[in-house]
């Protein structure tokens, strides 16, 4: 596919600013940066919420454990109790790398801390009522003498069941809050990294949108869509758009009047089924335009031309442009009559100035017998064949033309006679009547061509007769005739045996045109040394014989 022009030939749309490639980067880098942003958000919250939970449960335990102590219950006994707690419990610190253990009385005087000198103080922090007169062990969080901590409470209950002390095992909050930081730190430096990855990602999919649209921006897709359905709705031609896979996209309004009584919808149905013709595929399959392919439509015959589309040098579709056959012909059926009737009248119209300046001639040298004589020859050879075409033919049609055939042959020194049997009674219908002035009019020309360039008498003979269920008509010549190997191919198109543009369309053409009508052309050997033509049509005309496939 070529590369869409943007300079448009009746004004230049204006870049407008951002552009789409510029919208794309910032949409997705904002929404991938507000992403990872609440992502971590969520996970800072969710973290350290689990480490205090963790941390206070693990203090907990701990402070459970010391409080089961044997050695530490029975040491409130002595006399000086901190001499055994306080080794006992910083033992258990070290190991379990907590801040601080302290083991104290109902009263809240310590037995043991990290710091020795501030054994035998009172407890601090307030958060011992639940342990000491509800006998609960809990997590609690609290500033004691080395400041806010997160700590677990447990009683120490004695052998008989009363409550003698508390034991409080606890970690800094500042300390837990470092250990958060750091793995934070590690986080949000992963989710700095994705955005930065995410940023280049937007970049790259931005280039990658752009580039699947031509660099247009929406406004320009949007206004080369509104020319684009105007210009497809305004083909006269029917035109219809498949995708890689045969199925029909869009098709503008023609197509939908040829196609509208196979389907009622016909976007998303396969292009082979619409028209019962597998061989359009083709130009899928194969990358390469068909041209002029003859299909049947119903009654109507129809040329298509096929044309893939490319993208990335990958065929992602077709294009289909149908043209009606069936007009094309009439049409040039009217312009070969139209040709045919104004070259009838210019040669009469010479020969007739010819005639005039031979009679002007004679009055001018004073020969008026001459004069009356040649007028009256003149008049009864017209008078004869008007009198032959008015008793003798029907049709005033296929009168004229082969009047003006006659005159024709009579200005290029050719003899053309016709046989005084012949006779054409019958009523033709519109097309019978078009399809027989066509087949004599060419197979005439072809016969004075033939005759022409042969140096011998120049004779061409014509006999017609509607007697039996067919029109018949003979046409012969004194040409060269044409050469037996050749007469399989002298009905195909383009075939001639004469130099030159544009040949090889004639005899083509009524061989096709018999094939309508349900008729049939032959080839023999003339009597007068050159070829002879018989056309046969039957007179009572079917249906048409011909659909489905039929391609040239």
């Amino acid at each position: 596919m070529k590369q869409i022009n943007r300079e448009f030939p009746f004004f230049k749309l204006p870049t407008l600013r951002p552009t789409l490639l510029v919208k794309i980067i910032v949409l997705i880098c904002l929404l991938n940066i507000l992403v990872l942003m609440l992502f971590g958000i969520y996970t800072n919250n969710k973290y350290t919420q689990t480490m205090e939970e963790q941390i206070g449960i693990r203090a907990l335990h701990i402070a459970q454990i010391i409080s089961e102590n044997q050695e530490v219950k029975a040491a409130f006994n002595k006399e000086n109790p901190s001499e055994v707690i306080q080794p006992i419990v910083e033992r258990i610190r070290k190991t379990t790398d907590s801040q601080f253990i302290v083991v104290g009385n109902i009263e809240g005087e310590r037995y043991s801390h990290p710091l020795p000198d501030r054994i035998g103080e009172t407890m601090v922090g307030e958060d011992n009522e639940r342990a000491i007169l509800d006998g609960e062990s809990y997590i609690s969080k609290a500033t004691g003498s080395l400041g806010p901590s997160i700590r677990g409470k447990a009683p120490i209950i004695s052998s008989t069941g009363d409550i003698i002390g508390v034991v409080s095992v606890g970690y800094l909050i500042e300390d837990i809050n470092m250990s958060i930081s750091m793995y934070i730190a590690d986080i949000w430096y992963w989710l700095i990294l994705s955005i930065v990855i995410g940023i280049i990602g937007a970049i790259l999919i931005s280039l990658h949108v752009k580039k699947s649209i031509l660099g247009l921006e929406p406004e320009e897709i949007g206004q080369l869509y509104g020319e684009r359905e105007a210009i497809f709705q305004s083909i006269h031609e029917a035109l219809i758009a498949v995708d890689k896979d045969g199925m029909v996209t869009m098709y503008n309004q023609k197509a939908g009047k040829i196609l509208q009584s196979e389907s009622e919808y016909i976007v998303g149905k396969s292009i082979t089924n619409l028209l019962a013709n597998k061989s359009l595929n083709l130009v899928l399959k194969t990358g390469k335009s068909q041209y002029h392919q003859e299909i049947w439509i119903k009654d109507d015959r129809f040329i298509i031309n096929s044309v893939p589309l490319f993208y990335d040098k990958k065929v992602i579709g077709a294009v289909y442009t149908f043209r009606n056959q069936t007009e094309i012909e009439k049409l040039s059926e009217e312009l070969s009559k139209v040709k045919q009737y104004s070259e009838a009248l210019r040669v009469q119209t010479h020969e007739f100035s010819n005639k005039l300046n031979t009679i002007s001639g004679l009055l001018q040298l004073d020969k008026k017998d001459e004069a009356i004589a040649f007028i009256n020859k003149e008049t009864k050879q017209q008078q004869e064949w008007i009198h032959f075409f008015i008793n003798n033919v029907e049709d005033p049609y296929i009168s004229a033309i082969l009047l003006g055939k006659l005159n024709q042959a009579h200005e290029l020194g050719i003899t053309l006679s016709i046989d005084p049997n012949s006779q054409l009674t019958s009523t033709l219908s519109l097309k019978l009547r078009e399809g027989v002035i066509t087949a004599i009019g060419n197979l005439l020309n072809n016969a004075y061509d033939a005759v022409l360039e042969h140096n011998t008498k120049k004779e061409v003979g014509i006999f017609f007769t509607d007697i039996g269920n067919e029109i018949i008509f003979e046409i012969e010549d004194s040409g060269a005739g044409i050469p037996h190997e050749i007469t399989q191919n002298i009905f195909q198109r383009g075939f001639s045996t004469k130099s030159g543009l544009h040949r090889g369309i004639g005899l083509a053409l009524i061989h096709k045109i018999l094939q309508e009508l349900n008729g049939n052309i032959s080839l023999e050997t003339s009597d007068l040394g050159g070829a002879c033509f018989i056309i046969a049509i039957p007179k009572a005309q079917r249906g048409n014989m011909f659909g489905g496939d039929n391609l040239d």
